[in-house]
């Protein structure tokens, strides 16, 4: 991380409502601590920008994730396509379910080793994020991890 990474961070991030997916409470939960924890501690520097604070709206358009980034002396879009992201994104919330709901009624081995393949698909986003933001933006791997949360949070059509 550069020495200037406090000037690259997110001072605000906002999820289209449109097109964010129905939540459980779990659900729920998990996007706000992602958003809290983002917006504490993040390295987000989109390439060609001076510096910031910046300010990050997440959206799905025609099929596209879009990602809005304003700052000073600073704005763009980036659309990334979504396919991807899809076989990531299908497993993750297929273990997350299985996790939330072992929380509730499992042993405590159950619940650690879901929450290890949860980790571990969490892991592959964030990667898979890094790398299709290459050349766009750069970020450390806690605010991929964070934003790949988000990410997931919404409505995927099609």
């Amino acid at each position: 991380m550069p020495a200037d990474a406090a000037n690259h961070r997110l001072q605000s991030v906002e999820l289209d409502e449109e097109s964010l997916a129905a939540a459980s409470r779990d659900q729920e939960q998990e996007r706000q601590i992602a958003i809290f924890d983002l917006l504490e501690d993040n390295y987000f520097a989109p390439d060609g920008a001076a510096g910031g604070p910046y300010d990050l709206a997440i959206a799905l358009i025609d099929n596209r994730l879009a990602l809005d980034i304003t700052g000073p002396g600073y704005q763009r879009r980036h659309l990334l396509s979504l396919s991807p992201f899809k076989g990531v994104v299908r497993d993750y919330h297929m273990i997350c379910e299985s996790y939330f709901e072992a929380i509730r009624n499992a042993t405590p081995h159950r619940i650690e080793t879901l929450d290890m393949g949860r980790r571990g698909l969490h892991d592959d986003g964030s990667t898979l994020l890094r790398s299709r933001l290459a050349g766009k933006v750069d970020t450390d791997l806690d605010t991929a991890r964070r934003l790949f949360t988000l990410i997931c949070a919404l409505h995927w059509r099609g």
